[in-house]
């Protein structure tokens, strides 16, 4: 039978090419689609096809300029505020550091003395009465920290942990009642905490129920850790030997260092983590909520138990928010003051005197709002590097790059 084509199978073939269906050496099998052409392979070695540059979609050199001015417009007000309300004003209190001003007159219009650097000198190296008094609100301050910062931070995570238990019943009575002393103001828990711990109050009443006869909380000077030493025999408390009484940094002997906060401060520690463990809990439910579900499913499938999926699960995904609590906790227990101003104002014996309070009574009961001034810029750079020190101790760990072989 003789072969017809037709119009759907009949290829046209130039004049002057071969009609044989083979490929020519060195073509690439039967592809019609050539190395040039759109969509061909790359050969190996060869450059591939060659696609057009895209140009970036920007918008014009002055377009952009428009949107900075309008986006400067917009931030203008906050920008306005923050300069009048607190740049301009720290700036004046540094300025104020430098001078010795009783604040009766303007200290910008020159009737204040400037003495530089002096009030700075009064408070870290001359010897005298104004560094005593500064090194023992920071010896305060420091053991005030040291104790209340863990202690809130561990409280509020616990606390956090148990409301967020989903089988748990009246979450949120329990949630309401954990942060209720959070949003209660400081000076009418300052003014209650002064009854239940006064000498005849009910925290001692409660402690002669079971034998113990409680101190007079907020008149007892004692080192709490001198106590201990005391009475374990190792150390006499009234006449301290040796080389801890013999060393001073501050104008303060190493025992007046390192013998621990007062009675009376370790009842304003405890006011502390009362009322802040409750913002504190919100903080961490916040972000166990957020926590993936299906992330502590895994665990569990695994065989975790619930002490390492804390470990390993829970407190790994809390770490920026455990970085802010504590940050957090640092600035607000550096700058105590309500509590400290009800409750004692640095009494007994300066052992509840702090720098924020230092600094308050300074510059307005002894009328030098240089040096007050001067107690505060050095509480400020004591706090910027306190925090630098958490972000760098708390930052991402990534894995160490290998070697390359």
């Amino acid at each position: 039978m003789p072969f017809r084509t037709t119009h759907r199978t009949a290829r046209r073939i130039p004049r002057g090419a071969s009609s044989d269906p083979r490929p020519a050496p060195g073509a690439t099998g039967g592809d019609p689609r050539t190395a040039g052409s759109p969509g061909a392979p790359d050969a190996p070695g060869g450059s591939g096809p060659k696609v057009a540059p895209r140009t970036p979609n920007t918008p014009p050199a002055g377009r952009r300029r428009g949107e900075g001015a309008w986006g400067w417009l917009f931030v203008s007000p906050m920008v306005l505020i923050l300069g009048l309300f607190l740049v301009l004003p720290i700036l004046m209190a540094l300025w104020v550091s430098l001078l010795h001003w009783d604040g009766q007159s303007n200290p910008f219009s020159g009737q204040a003395k400037f003495v530089g650097l002096d009030n700075y000198r009064a408070l870290l190296t001359e010897d005298g009465l104004d560094r005593t008094l500064f090194a023992t609100s920071l010896r305060n301050n420091v053991y005030y920290v040291a104790l209340t910062v863990p202690l809130q931070t561990g409280l509020a995570l616990v606390l956090a942990l148990i409301v967020n238990q989903r089988l748990l019943r009246a979450r949120g009575a329990l949630r309401t009642t954990f942060f209720f002393p959070s949003v209660t103001s400081s000076i009418a828990v300052s003014t209650v905490f002064l009854f239940l711990f006064q000498g005849s109050g009910a925290v001692n009443t409660l402690l002669s129920w079971i034998g113990v006869k409680g101190p007079n909380w907020f008149a007892d000077s004692r080192g709490v850790l001198s106590t201990l030493l005391g009475g374990l025999g190792i150390v006499d408390p009234d006449h301290p030997t040796g080389v801890l009484a013999d060393h001073s940094f501050m104008g303060l002997s190493w025992y007046e260092w390192l013998s621990g906060p007062s009675v009376a401060m370790c009842t304003i520690i405890l006011l502390a983590v009362w009322t802040t463990s409750g913002t504190f809990m919100l903080i961490f439910l916040a972000a166990l909520q957020d926590i993936p579900r299906e992330l502590e499913e895994a665990a569990a499938i695994e065989g975790v138990n619930r002490r390492q999926m804390l470990r390993h699960v829970t407190l790994p995904a809390l770490r920026p928010v455990l970085f802010l609590v504590l940050t957090l906790g640092t600035i607000a227990t550096w700058q105590v003051f309500d509590q400290v101003y009800v409750m004692g104002q640095g009494a007994p014996g300066n052992t509840t005197l702090t720098p924020a309070f230092l600094s308050y009574s300074t510059a307005f009961d002894d009328a030098d709002f240089g040096q007050g001034a001067a107690i505060a810029f050095i509480l400020l750079t004591l706090i910027l590097i306190i925090t630098a020190l958490q972000r760098w101790a708390l930052r991402e760990r990534g894995p160490r790059p290998g070697r390359n072989r």
